[in-house]
């Protein structure tokens, strides 16, 4: 166990399915409240971790919402991103892709700068202080309209330089990634890039509307792909990423026990997964622990968890130059770190 979490923790790797405002901390959240006045509606950090018990996404969701209110100021926001990066730099992160939803905001009446400007700073200090690198990736909510989601890319032609991609999240079912066609094209124009949640409660079909309408680059979850044998085969022989998130999994209730989590069946035929935290505050675990107890629960071999890390590069934004230096220092730290 020891000898597994020092491997683990140590190994250099990537997190490419990361919300922002899902790091969000009980503790954080209370001071955040207490310092813009912002009433929730519980009275301990104990209350609100008892909240957590989840039974589907749409739970998650109503108490997602309710938190991010705390987030008022730049200020905040880069705290909050300040919060994600400490921790993932004791996981052995280098590099985040990391996930931030406008609509959040600027539906509670924030400006759109007010939260990247902190965010951007936030990714700033992390690459001063522990040499992290991290890109933006902007979510539309799928709950709410197309129109939405343009008013957003509209508010964000300020920030494109500094924006990757674009991306799709919030509830799944009975919101297919092909109601929002239009505006992933318009992103594409922009020279964004795209990913989509897809295939964690929705079904396989879902997966196939990303790749064939949406044109993502990568698919956010994927793990209901695995129902339909050509759509496996086809992420097998594209090498789409897949953004897999295992804690997130067994708390939202996709699965009922970790050791039925199909990361190792998706390794096996060869699918390009990689191990992420999705809502670490939310969900239990951060990338390291993820990392960590799906390696215990599935038996994960040495070489497939330094896969999943080789994924993890592979399947970032990042130039080439730079994939090659990162899979190269994965390949370093395991020659001299055994198991």
């Amino acid at each position: 166990m020891q000898d597994l979490e020092h491997f683990i923790r140590g190994l250099p790797k990537a997190e490419l399915h990361l919300h922002i405002e899902g790091s969000l901390e009980p503790e954080l959240m209370f001071a955040l409240g207490q310092r813009n006045k912002v009433d929730i509606p519980f009275k301990t950090v104990e209350e609100v971790r008892a909240a957590y018990a989840f039974s589907n996404l749409q739970d998650f969701l109503d108490i997602y919402y309710q938190g991010a209110n705390v987030l008022q100021t730049e200020q905040d926001f880069q705290a909050l991103a300040n919060d994600y990066f400490k921790r993932l730099h004791a996981d052995g992160g280098v590099h985040a892709e990391i996930f931030f939803d406008p609509e959040t905001h600027t539906d509670r009446g924030l400006p759109f700068s007010v939260a990247i400007e902190g965010l951007l700073q936030g990714m700033r200090d992390a690459e001063a202080e522990y040499g992290i690198t991290s890109k933006l990736i902007m979510c539309f909510l799928r709950h709410l309209d197309e129109e939405s989601s343009f008013r957003t890319l509209k508010a964000a032609e300020p920030y494109l330089d500094r924006i990757a991609g674009v991306g799709l999240d919030s509830s799944e079912k009975g919101h297919p990634p092909s109601k929002f066609a239009r505006v992933f094209k318009a992103a594409k124009s922009h020279g964004l890039k795209r990913v989509a949640h897809a295939g964690e409660e929705g079904p396989p079909e879902y997966v196939y509307e990303a790749l064939d309408v949406l044109h993502v680059d990568r698919i956010d979850h994927g793990n209901r792909a695995l129902e339909d044998a050509a759509l496996t085969q086809r992420l097998v022989r594209e090498e789409m990423t897949l953004t897999v998130c295992p804690l997130s999994n067994l708390k939202l209730c996709v699965i009922h026990d970790l050791k039925d989590h199909p990361m190792k069946r998706m390794l096996d035929l060869g699918m390009k997964a990689t191990c992420n935290s999705d809502d670490p505050a939310y969900f239990g675990g951060y990338v390291g622990d993820n990392y960590l107890r799906t390696a215990e629960a599935l038996g994960l071999s040495r070489a497939e968890i330094v896969q999943l890390a080789k994924n993890s590069f592979t399947g970032s934004f990042l130039d080439a130059a730079a994939i090659s230096k990162h899979v190269m220092a994965v390949d370093a730290f395991a020659a001299v770190n055994q198991l």
